[in-house]
């Protein structure tokens, strides 16, 4: 029996541009400190998330212990909310992964500006020691929310409202400038850097969830930036941007005419998108995952392909749906419910591909599937959830509850970090030649999985029962039922669980790395470029002498016909072995 492939040919189109010429670096220092090698800026930018990333989580902890004094409490949330949302996940999937992958998955020798790629990250290293410095200065850390609206940010008895939010602002506007360099980067690589045969219908949707999530944060973040430069003039010049005529503590304020609602609406023009920032390349990632580890052809890959160019989008004209209570005219908010349902349409898709790609497949229960299946779970609960807050009806009593920091995690927070670990467990392999240790890996993924929902499950009653978010103590809550309380500490118990077990994970990942069993080239039979290099790790350049050709999808797992269950892009339709050969 002959095989037969998805879009196999033996024709490659020959180079449009010529191989670019590397920098080779003399010393340690230029090897890995002002490193050029996406590879090694890939990893500085994931150790530098992760790290702030491990403040986040402590503060988290503080968070609900209730440790502090209320002041305390509020820099705690504010701290938490936009460390987890910008530095970590932001900065992981698109420095992190985005950099490691994306040239190795193009078949690119590097980045096209390698320099500049260089200095995006020593400036996003900038943004966060900035960030880091504004918990020593006097007032300490801006404690306005992670949304920091104003007036509340800028305004005497807000904490951090002199040196903490200047800080916070300072550092976001040079998270912007890193990124739009590296970003730039990203997406004139994979237009202009594949190799011979990889057509944009070829790529990876690893690529293309990282590639249209880098578009999406290219035409977003300057509606931060912006804002964060104007509340800067607010709070160093006077000027009244966003500053209404308004009394402090007895006090007539200078501002007048500025408006409030202004800085909301340009912060969630950037902020709805940057939920899909963060989700789109969560979305590759995983739909890479379940292929390979189910040994099954992606279901609908060109369906996928345009749901997540839809997504990306319809982000753009969703973001009010955060804003009900502000005041809006009713048929704004007719006008943006009906979007955000609009959207769950091309989302749906792809969880409908993600199950019959699983269905009669020959499902690997590694620990990078045990992830995926979990953010699969997870990303549905969140997604459903999302259709209660998406309703302005159902919004305007749940909008200050603690439904939203429910249903948010789960979608923004749980489900992401589910791909992030499934995606350090594939590629960990690739990036030290070492496999991470089995056990430790499930028992990472089973504390983390089932601790989460006991976090956030009993969240959603809390919402339900009216009790409020953000604040510390409240005043008089006959309105609340005894059983919130025990929640609460069952919640913050398995918050602390939850916690604790990443250093596991983080144990694994070092003792790994100097004992692990050697993983050799290809050790979950993957189809994909990084995975056909001829060194593991990947040396310098990526590709030895010469970049692959290649000459098909994807995709081709357990193909009709084949003697293997995959099909490497680089194999060209002649030498592949057919199933009736005989060794």
């Amino acid at each position: 029996m002959d095989y037969v492939a998805h879009d196999a040919s033996d024709f490659a189109p020959p180079a449009e541009v010529g191989e670019m010429e590397l920098y080779h670096p003399k010393t340690f220092i230029g090897k890995y400190i002002w490193s050029q090698d996406a590879k090694v800026i890939a990893i500085q930018y994931a150790i530098t998330a992760i790290g702030i990333g491990l403040v986040a989580l402590v503060l988290s902890w503080l968070m609900r212990l209730q440790l502090a004094y209320p002041n305390s409490f509020s820099f705690f949330v504010t701290m938490h909310g936009m460390i987890m949302v910008i530095y970590l996940l932001t900065a992981l999937f698109l420095g992190g992964f985005g950099n490691y992958l994306i040239p190795l998955m193009v078949g690119a020798r590097d980045m096209v500006f390698p320099y500049v790629n260089m200095v995006s990250y020593w400036v996003y290293l900038t943004a966060v020691l900035l960030l880091v410095a504004s918990f020593f200065v006097p007032g300490g850390p801006t404690g306005a929310g992670w949304t920091l609206y104003p007036p509340q940010a800028i305004l005497a008895g807000t904490p951090g409202a002199t040196w903490g939010i200047i800080l916070m602002l300072v550092s976001l506007a040079f998270f912007i400038i890193g990124f739009t360099m590296g970003g730039l980067n990203y997406v004139v690589t994979v237009l202009q850097a594949r190799t011979r045969g990889m057509t944009m219908m070829r790529l990876p949707l690893t690529v293309w969830g990282i590639f249209t999530a880098t578009v999406l944060a290219l035409l977003a973040f300057p509606a931060l930036l912006v804002s964060a430069i104007m509340m800067l003039f607010d709070v160093l010049l006077g000027t009244s941007f966003f500053m209404p005529a308004i009394v402090s503590m007895g006090q007539q304020l200078d501002y007048a005419g500025g408006s409030p609602v202004l800085f909301q609406h340009l912060f969630w023009f950037f902020g709805h998108p940057e939920v899909y920032i963060v989700a789109l390349p969560a979305f590759g990632i995983v739909s890479d995952l379940i292929s390979v580890h189910a040994r099954k052809n992606i279901f609908g890959y060109r369906m996928m392909v345009w749901a997540i160019v839809i997504i990306g989008g319809l982000s753009f004209i969703v973001w009010a749906h955060h804003m009900y209570v502000s005041g809006m005219n009713p048929y704004f908010g007719f006008f943006f419910a009906t979007t955000t349902l609009i959207i769950a349409v091309p989302t749906a898709l792809k969880v409908y591909n993600w199950v019959l790609t699983l269905w009669r497949g020959n499902i690997q229960l590694t620990v990078p599937m045990y992830f995926a299946i979990g953010f699969i779970f997870t990303f549905i609960n969140g997604g459903l959830t999302g259709l209660f807050l998406g309703n302005v009806t159902v919004d305007v009593p749940l909008s200050d509850t603690m439904f939203v920091v429910a249903h948010f995690h789960m979608v923004m927070a749980i489900a992401p970090i589910l791909v992030v670990f499934g995606a350090i467990y594939h590629w960990y392999p690739k990036i030290t030649g070492r496999m991470l240790n089995d056990t430790l890996g499930k028992f990472h993924f089973w504390v983390t999985f089932v601790g989460s929902y006991a976090i956030y499950y009993p969240m959603h009653y809390l919402g339900f029962a009216g009790v409020p978010r953000r604040y510390y103590a409240i005043g008089g809550t006959n309105f609340i039922p005894d059983s919130a309380q025990a929640l609460n500490a069952s919640i913050t118990i398995a918050a602390l669980i939850v916690g604790v077990v990443q250093v596991v994970f983080l144990y694994n990942l070092v003792w790994s790395y100097f004992k692990g069993k050697p993983a050799g080239s290809n050790p979950w039979g993957a189809t994909t470029l990084e995975w056909q290099t001829a060194d593991t790790p990947p040396k310098h350049g990526n590709f030895g002498k010469s970049l692959p050709v290649v000459y098909r999808w994807a995709y081709d797992y357990s193909v009709p016909g084949a003697k293997d269950d995959f099909i490497p892009q680089n194999v060209p339709p002649r030498d592949v072995i057919p199933s009736s050969s005989k060794t």
